[in-house]
């Protein structure tokens, strides 16, 4: 029995209640009290309460019973307007929900997912429409929903109408769709990243209380509420928050191609535009009444190109970017030392809050360098465990003078990588050279 000090009170107890109103009340939350499907004997349950007196769907990232429940009463979990189904993107955005749609101000990306994946597989259904209106919400879950979002424009066209605001999270969805749409007084962008910390101890000194944290393991407690915040715990933060960051605006830019780069993204310093300004910046393509756009959307005939700028369309071709990995500037490139040195994690020192943000975007371009050439190195664990760019670079180097076809490696690099070669790229041109010698 769940909720016991609900089902008490509801449950072998006289009430004194109009009879359609505790069957109301039943209807909807005796499955979710009980944990099981129920029966009223004696009474009958109006048709708008039915669907009420089953449990909900249950949500998992490897099945889909969100939309088949749904379709097994031989509905889709989302409107079909003129072919087009709307699927609603409102509220604060989170991970896991076991709901279609927004539910108690939340909307949850499982619940999105789910929609997308049945208007996919739905012949009836020939373009998506975004209706969003989000602040934003959590990051768990976001970029790889916003993954299928870009990869189902490859089967069907996917419009986003702003109605008022896509900022942050919301933004990161609105991003892979063919075309964003928002009023004159839409907000898109805010492309950035935020963690709260609540520093409790002041107001537990005023009360007397103390509270004593008995952990294993040093981190363990990091971040707690009831110390303050250490210096070295906000910059191991800060560090984090970057590397989302620049996840978030290779995701918009992986969605927007050539029309936002990730460079413009960052640049944005997560501003929040507004109408004309949005489009301006690269942040949306028309300016317009979502309900007139919705119905151009609708209203385009099959067989014509969304891709171009010029109105919306009715078949799709994905957005690819153009933009090459920036090269951080440096005065030579290094020598390799031995792998094991290369790995080590320096001592920690105090950065301002730039100066973080600038490593982590130099690491993070170092190890896009470093894949071009074949060497894997994930960017986030990089920063997390505050290795420099320089001990990347290092370690890049030292596994490609441990490869025999170091010459191989270079002459594969991409033809577009050769005007402007990064340190690792120079480097190990020399090797090869050197090797032949």
């Amino acid at each position: 029995m769940h909720h016991a000090q609900i089902a008490q009170r509801a449950f072998n107890t006289p009430l004194m209640v109009d009879p359609a109103k505790a069957l109301a009340f039943l209807s909807g939350l005796g499955p979710r009290i009980t944990g099981q499907e129920i029966t009223f004997q004696g009474l009958e349950v109006a048709p708008e309460h039915q669907a009420a007196t089953s449990l909900p769907a249950r949500a998992s990232l490897f099945g889909n019973d969100l939309a088949r429940r749904h379709q097994r009463d031989g509905s889709q979990p989302f409107s079909i307007v003129d072919g087009i189904a709307v699927v609603e993107i409102a509220g604060t955005l989170v991970h896991r929900g076991a709901w279609i749609g927004q539910s108690s101000g939340l909307t949850s990306y499982e619940g999105i997912a789910a929609q997308l994946q049945a208007a996919l597989a739905d012949p009836g259904v020939r373009g998506i429409a975004l209706d969003i209106d989000s602040f934003g919400g959590e990051v768990a879950g976001a970029f790889d929903l916003a993954d299928r979002i870009r990869a189902a424009r490859t089967q069907k066209p996917v419009h986003a109408f702003v109605a008022e605001h896509a900022l942050s999270a919301g933004y990161v969805l609105a991003s892979q769709a063919d075309r964003i749409i928002l009023p004159r007084t839409g907000a898109v962008g805010s492309i950035g990243v935020v963690a709260l910390h609540t520093d409790m101890s002041g107001a537990l000194d005023q009360k007397g209380i103390a509270v004593t944290l008995i952990h294993a393991g040093a981190h363990k407690v990091d971040a707690n509420p009831y110390q303050p915040l250490p210096e070295a715990v906000h910059d191991q933060m800060q560090r984090e928050l970057e590397v989302v960051r620049f996840l978030f605006a290779e995701t918009v830019t992986a969605g927007r191609g050539d029309r936002l780069t990730r460079t413009a993204a960052l640049a944005t310093e997560a501003a929040v535009f507004r109408g004309a300004d949005a489009i301006a910046a690269g942040l949306a393509d028309d300016l317009g009444d979502p309900v007139t756009a919705f119905r151009a959307f609708a209203a385009a005939p099959r067989g014509t190109n969304p891709t171009n700028r010029k109105g919306p369309q009715m078949t799709t071709k994905p957005e690819t970017s153009t933009e090459t990995v920036d090269t951080p500037p440096v005065d030579a490139a290094p020598a390799a030392p031995p792998a094991a040195a290369a790995v080590q994690t320096p001592n920690p020192v105090a950065m301002s809050a730039d100066a973080v943000r600038i490593e982590a975007a130099e690491v993070a371009q170092v190890c896009a360098q470093a894949a071009r050439l074949g060497v894997q190195i994930d960017a986030a664990d990089a920063v997390t465990k505050g290795l420099k760019p320089e001990a990347l670079r290092a370690r890049v180097l030292a596994d490609l003078a441990a490869r025999s076809d170091a010459a191989g490696i270079v002459a594969s690099a991409p033809a577009a990588a050769a005007a402007k070669d990064s340190p690792i790229i120079a480097a190990a041109k020399k090797a090869a050279t050197d090797a032949k010698r």
